[in-house]
């Protein structure tokens, strides 16, 4: 495996793992292991407006793109859908997604987010019309996107960005016992931007979470400014409070003169056998926007 630094980690070749011209844009990933020890991409392919997934022996060729949830144009909030994540349904009754629908104009809009169903994984429904989180506190402006959702202690949690449309601003929290009804935490958000890191100066925005031992390890998009952006993480022992950014980042950043030049958005990780960090990206240069591949560790030692 070729691989190259650019940040912390170390970049897979000169190019991306999956997309190029004949798919288009393929952005905002969610990768995890299935049951049978395959990769599950679920992902967002912008020519179609619509979610689709794609899986993988190693991590770095993927099967073409299948669409699972299309758009949704008299809903009223769904002209797009995109920015979701899947798991199995903890009651065993096959797969559910949280994804971002959208109404983008190509310079304002507003996103909220929605839930559907699969029986097999591969062709989901919607629960309902209505979507199950909406922006409404001031600092979530219009937009409340790119859910990650896990299921511990017979809870749902969900992490959330929200702020701008274009690009969001601040990491929000949530609690469901169904999934369908959210409460949202009081002291949201829950995780800001640093000013005081030049990387992230101007806003952070979506997560990717991984459960270690105790505590969270998040991985983030930290924003130079709103066109430049790389990948970052931090740790929390409960998963709200207390968040310390590692030591390595940033994690991840654009190459100059690469597919990437521009920015590195969405990451989402999974842990490997040696502890080794698998992560995945997708890089922006200019109109084109793909997905990358990058490994690396992060210290294992949490001091909050």
């Amino acid at each position: 495996m070729r691989m190259n630094h650019a940040g912390s980690f170390e970049k897979y070749g000169g190019g991306p793992v999956f997309g190029d011209e004949s798919t288009g844009t393929l952005f905002d990933a969610f990768v995890r292991e299935t049951p049978d020890g395959r990769l599950r991409m679920d992902l967002s392919w912008r020519p179609e407006g619509s979610l689709a997934v794609s899986f993988s022996e190693d991590g770095i060729r993927w099967s073409a793109p299948v669409i699972t949830l299309g758009p949704d144009p008299d809903s009223g909030w769904e002209q797009i859908v995109n920015r979701n994540c899947v798991l199995p349904d903890p009651g065993g009754n096959g797969w559910l997604m949280w994804y971002t629908g959208q109404v983008w104009n190509g310079r304002h809009g507003r996103s909220w987010i929605g839930m559907a169903r699969s029986d097999d994984g591969i062709h989901f429904r919607r629960f309902r019309r209505d979507p199950v989180l909406i922006p409404e506190a001031a600092f979530e402006k219009e937009s409340v996107m790119n859910p990650f959702v896990l299921f511990e202690d017979g809870r749902f949690r969900m992490w959330y960005a929200a702020g701008e449309t274009y690009a969001p601003d601040v990491i929000c929290y949530a609690e469901s016992a169904d999934g369908i009804r959210w409460a949202k935490y009081a002291g949201n958000p829950v995780f800001t931007a640093n000013p005081e890191k030049e990387y992230e100066q101007e806003r952070i925005g979506a997560c990717d979470i991984l459960r270690e031992g105790e505590g969270y390890l998040m991985f983030y998009i930290g924003y130079r400014d709103i066109h430049t952006a790389c990948i970052c993480a931090a740790r929390s022992r409960d998963g709200i409070t207390g968040w310390e950014r590692v030591p390595e980042n940033p994690l991840v950043t654009p190459t100059p003169g690469g597919w990437d030049a521009d920015s590195c958005y969405k990451p989402t990780a999974v842990r490997a056998g040696d502890g080794t960090v698998r992560l995945w990206y997708n890089g922006r240069r200019e109109g084109r926007e793909y997905i990358g591949y990058a490994e690396g560790r992060i210290t294992p030692e949490v001091r909050i």
